[in-house]
C-alpha cells in the first residue's frame, strides 16, 4: 500500500439513526460491532499496511470490539501491538490507558461491573497512573482529567446527532470511519463512563502529586524588532478563513487598486464567489452564540489547566446539564465558528514582534467536511481558479511568506460527501472524492507554483499521522517554496497530535499559543496551525533584514539554526539563532 485510498471502502446500512444505535441494546449494538471487527480483521489479514498510524486505528478499532465482546486475552494482546507501533516515545509510554487497566480489572475480577470490578479498575489504574514519567504524559494526563470531567451520556449522543446523524439521515448507512468512531463511543459509554469518577479522582491526585510546569523555551530563543525604521516591510499572506483587520492596525496591507475585492486581500465565498471582505460574514444565529462559544473555549482551557474559575465551572455545569439535541445545535455552531476565528488567531501569531509586517488576506472556508452542499467537479474548478487568482495576487503583489493552516485529504472529501450527498455506496463516493481531490490539489499545488518568490508554509496536521501517505494538501507536497511544520510544547518536546514524516523538516511551538480571535479577545489555542505561524514569523523577520533572500535560503538558514532533538525526530526553531546567522552575513 502506498496511501490510504487504496483501502477499500466500507457502508453498513441502519434502521434509525446513529445516535439511537449508539444507545442501542447490547444483542443490537453488538451485532453491528462485530461486522466491524470483521471487516477491520479482513484489512489486515488481506493488505501489507506499512504505515503505522494506520495499522494503530485499525487495532485500536480490533481492541473496541474485543472490550465490547468480552475477549480480555485478545484485547490486551492487541493492546500490546498497538503501543509496539506507537513512534513517539511520550505517547509510548501511556498507549492504551485506561483501556488496558479495564481489561485487566476484568480478568482480576471475573466480572465486567460490580464493586470486585471497581475495586480491581482502581488498583490497576492507581498503579498504572502512578509509574507514569511525569515529564512524558503530563498535558495528556491533564487533558483526560478535563474531559472525563465533563464525560456524560448527553454529551456523547449529543455529539454523534452533530456529526454522524445527519449523515445517516440521507444515506440510512455508516461509513468506515463513522462506524469506527461509533464503536469506539459504545466503549465510553458502556465501559469508561462507569469508572469515570476514579479515572478523573486518580488523574487528579497524580497531578496534585506530580505538577511541576514544564520549562518554557521559547522566550530565551524569541526576537522582538521594536523599530521599524531599518527594516523592510514584509508582506505575510493569511490564507486561511479570513482575519478581523481591525485587530491589526498599521500592519496590513493596502492594495492601492482593490477593484472588486478589499484592500487587503482576496475573498471567496463558500461557492468560490469573490467578494469584498476581510472575514466570512456570521448569520444572526453566529453573531448571538459567539460569546458563548468563546466562553466555552476558555473554561475549557481553564479546566485542562486545572483553574478552578467561574467558567470552567459553568462550562462543567453546561455539559451536565444541556440536553442532546441543544449540545449537537451548539457543536455545529461551535465548529463553525472555530474554523472562522482561525485565521485571526493565525494573523497574531505571524505578525509578533514585527513592526515591518502587513497582512495580506486570502480568504476561504476550509470546514469543508461541514459545508452544507456536496462537493462537484464544477465546484472543484471554480476554486481551482480563484487559488490560480490567488496565487497571482501573491506574486504581482510581493508577497513574501503566506501561511497556509490547514489540510485537505481524498477522505476528508469522502466524509463531506457522506454527509452531503445522498449516494449510499461508499465505492462510488470514493470515486467522486477522488475526481474533486485531484482538482484541488492541483489547484493548491498551482498556486504556489504560481509565487515562485514566495515562501509557503504549511500545518503538518493534528492527527499524529503521516501527512505523505495521507495524502494532505499542502503538507504532502514538495515544492522548493514550501516547508511544512510540526508542533511541540513549551518545553520544546513533541505533542501528542502533531504529524509527521518526511515533508515536516521544522517544528515549532503549537501548545496553548496565546493570540487574538475576533472582536479582540485573546485565547490560547493548540495544533500545528499555531506552530505554522511561528515559522512565518520567523521567516518573515530574515525578509525584512534581507529582503534580497529567496525562499530557498530563507528555508536553509531556519534549517541550519534549528537545534535538532537527540532522536531526531524534532527540528525546533531557534529565531535568536537564526536572525543571528544572517546578521553575521550582513554588512
Amino acid at each position: 500500500m502506498k496511501s490510504e485510498t487504496d483501502l477499500p471502502r466500507f457502508s453498513y446500512p441502519i434502521s434509525g439513526t446513529a445516535s439511537e444505535l449508539l444507545v442501542a441494546d447490547d444483542a443490537v449494538f453488538l451485532a453491528f460491532a462485530r461486522k466491524v471487527g470483521a471487516d477491520v480483521d479482513g484489512l489486515l489479514a488481506g493488505y501489507a499496511i506499512d504505515d503505522k498510524a494506520t495499522l494503530r486505528g485499525l487495532l485500536g478499532t480490533k481492541v473496541d470490539v474485543q472490550l465490547l465482546t468480552g475477549d480480555v486475552d485478545g484485547g490486551l494482546a492487541t493492546l500490546d501491538k498497538v503501543r509496539d507501533l506507537e513512534e513517539k516515545p511520550q505517547t509510548r509510554v501511556s498507549s492504551g490507558l485506561i483501556t488496558r487497566e479495564i481489561l485487566k480489572a476484568e480478568k482480576d475480577s471475573g466480572a465486567a461491573s460490580g464493586p470486585a470490578f471497581q475495586a480491581a479498575f482502581a488498583k490497576e489504574f492507581k498503579g498504572t497512573v502512578d509509574g507514569l514519567p511525569w515529564a512524558a504524559v503530563q498535558d495528556r494526563v491533564k487533558q483526560s482529567r478535563a474531559q472525563y470531567s465533563t464525560l456524560t451520556p448527553d454529551v456523547l449522543i449529543g455529539s454523534v446527532k452533530a456529526s454522524m446523524d445527519p449523515a445517516v439521515t440521507k444515506t440510512k448507512s455508516l461509513d468506515f470511519r463513522m462506524a469506527q468512531s461509533l464503536v469506539l463511543l459504545r466503549t465510553v459509554l458502556k465501559d469508561r463512563y462507569p469508572v469515570k469518577e476514579t479515572i478523573v479522582n486518580t488523574l487528579a491526585a497524580y497531578i496534585k502529586t506530580n505538577n511541576a510546569a514544564k520549562p518554557d523555551i521559547w522566550a530565551a530563543r524569541d526576537v522582538s524588532f521594536g523599530s521599524a525604521a531599518t527594516l523592510t516591510p514584509v508582506l505575510i499572506g493569511i490564507w486561511d478563513s479570513g482575519v478581523d483587520t481591525s485587530l491589526y492596525p498599521g500592519q496590513l496591507y493596502v492594495d492601492p487598486k482593490p477593484g472588486m475585492h478589499s484592500p487587503h486581500g482576496l475573498a471567496f465565498d463558500q461557492q468560490g464567489k469573490l467578494y469584498n471582505g476581510d472575514l466570512q460574514p456570521l448569520s444572526a444565529e453566529q453573531k448571538a452564540f459567539y460569546p458563548r462559544a468563546l466562553e466555552i473555549r476558555r473554561g475549557r482551557n481553564d479546566m485542562v489547566d486545572g483553574i478552578d474559575s467561574p467558567l470552567a465551572a459553568k462550562f462543567r455545569e453546561d455539559l451536565k446539564t444541556t440536553p442532546p439535541d441543544q449540545l449537537a445545535a451548539e457543536q455545529k455552531t461551535s465548529t463553525f465558528l472555530s474554523q472562522w476565528m482561525h485565521g485571526t488567531h493565525v494573523a497574531g501569531i505571524a505578525v509578533k514582534g514585527n513592526p515591518a509586517a502587513r497582512l495580506v488576506v486570502a480568504q476561504f472556508d476550509d470546514g469543508i467536511e461541514y459545508l452544507p452542499f456536496a462537493p462537484t467537479v464544477e465546484w472543484a474548478n471554480t476554486f481551482k481558479a480563484d487559488f490560480v487568482q490567488i496565487g497571482d495576487y501573491f506574486r504581482e503583489h510581493h508577497v513574501r511568506v503566506v501561511n497556509m493552516s490547514w489540510s485537505d485529504s481524498q477522505s476528508e472529501f469522502e466524509d463531506w460527501l457522506a454527509k452531503a450527498s445522498t449516494e449510499k455506496d461508499p465505492s462510488v463516493r470514493k470515486q467522486m472524492a477522488a475526481q474533486v481531490y485531484a482538482i484541488w490539489r492541483e489547484a493548491v499545488e498551482g498556486a504556489i507554483k504560481r509565487a515562485p518568490e514566495t515562501l509557503f508554509v504549511c500545518a503538518a496536521g493534528n492527527s499524529d499521522s503521516n501527512p505523505g501517505f495521507n495524502g494532505d494538501v499542502p503538507a504532502s507536497l514538495i515544492l522548493p517554496n514550501l516547508i511544512t511544520v510540526g508542533a511541540v510544547d513549551q518545553a520544546g518536546d513533541e505533542t501528542s497530535f502533531t504529524s509527521y514524516g518526511t515533508t515536516v523538516v521544522l517544528d515549532a511551538d503549537g501548545f496553548q499559543v496565546e493570540s487574538f480571535v475576533p472582536g479582540g479577545t485573546r485565547l490560547k489555542e493548540s495544533g500545528t496551525s499555531m506552530a505554522s505561524p511561528n515559522v512565518v514569523n520567523l521567516a518573515a523577520k530574515l525578509f525584512a533584514l534581507d529582503p534580497s533572500l529567496t525562499p530557498e535560503k530563507a528555508i536553509a538558514l531556519m534549517e541550519k539554526g534549528a537545534d535538532a532533538s537527540p532522536d531526531g525526530r524534532r527540528h525546533l526553531i531557534n529565531p535568536k539563532a537564526t536572525v543571528a546567522m544572517l546578521q553575521s552575513k550582513t554588512p
